[in-house]
């Protein structure tokens, strides 16, 4: 088996959100700093791919979040490398809280392998396979399943610019993949108040929408400056969930930049049980939400 990496956080005050969960972009944080450390134990530090003039690039993470973290707990992250695939690894996770042993996430992120210089993906060395496979014979590649098509977006689609500020930008000098859910976030509760259902007003209502499940895709660079349209809208619609798309675009060019599907869930904020999307809410996000081809937005 592959050297697993085990690196244990503890959930600070500022990571968590309104609800006192962990904000679910802070989960990306803790995979990406345990990617990095991993990397580092079998020789392949940030010295080294400076000297090869090499990097990592995150392609795709797919995270499932089975239970809250709150402030106070700590998170074991556990790390591997599946496999490698000519120019592309996927690298998988489970986090557990420290004091239960319960699963709370695990996620899986496609990396390719870069020139440092050009951007142009390059093949991995094959003692660099050695070094994260240890002395396993080569796995065999997992599948790797197309990203999901969102369904087309409705008249109501939402939009929301921003300009790349500097405080997004990372040391390979473009916005770092984690911002990119910020983004989405920021996007999301814009969204959420524009068609009435803000977070106050829902807390009020007695329920609230968590995130079950993110699928990011990243498709191209975004530089510092560089004005970003989100646009996003709903499909999906089940008794208890309903998916969110987002496409990221860059103003200047119409580039694609990124692509995010994210499902939430509606739940009692008092049991933290799944409840019926109220009818109300369901109506009032109508013009934002994809209709099926009868007409009808529930599957």
């Amino acid at each position: 088996m592959p050297p697993v990496y085990t690196r244990v956080f503890r959930v600070r005050y500022y990571e968590c959100d309104a609800y006192g969960h962990v904000n679910n972009v802070n989960y990306l944080r803790y995979m990406q700093e345990a990617a990095f450390d991993a990397s580092a134990a079998v020789g392949y530090d940030f010295a080294r791919y400076q000297a090869m003039r090499r990097n990592w690039l995150t392609r795709r993470t797919d995270v499932e979040y089975l239970r809250p973290l709150r402030y106070g707990d700590s998170v074991e992250v556990k790390t591997w490398v599946m496999d490698f695939h000519r120019v592309l690894s996927r690298r998988a996770y489970e986090m557990r809280s420290v004091m239960s042993g319960e699963l709370v996430a695990r996620a899986v992120t496609d990396w390719v392998f870069v020139d440092a210089e050009t951007g142009r993906p390059v093949r991995v060395p094959a003692e660099m396979v050695a070094a994260f496979m240890g002395n396993d014979p080569p796995p065999e590649v997992s599948p790797r399943q197309p990203f999901p098509e969102p369904a087309p977006p409705p008249p109501g689609v939402f939009r929301l610019r921003r300009r790349v500020s500097w405080t997004d930008i990372d040391t390979a000098q473009h916005v770092n993949n984690i911002m990119y859910m910020t983004y989405v976030e920021a996007c999301g509760m814009e969204v959420l108040a524009a068609h009435g259902w803000s977070v106050p007003r829902m807390t009020a209502a007695g329920f609230g929408m968590l995130l079950r499940q993110h699928q990011i895709e990243y498709l191209q660079p975004a530089l510092l400056g560089d004005e970003i349209e989100i646009a996003t809208w709903v499909s999906e619609v089940k008794r208890a969930t309903a998916t969110r798309h987002y496409l990221l675009t860059r103003i200047a060019d119409g580039a694609r930049l990124a692509r995010v599907n994210t499902v939430a869930v509606w739940v009692d904020l008092a049991s933290g049980r799944p409840i019926r999307i109220p009818a109300q809410c369901m109506a009032d996000f109508a013009p934002n939400t994809s209709k099926l081809p009868d007409g009808d937005c529930i599957v």
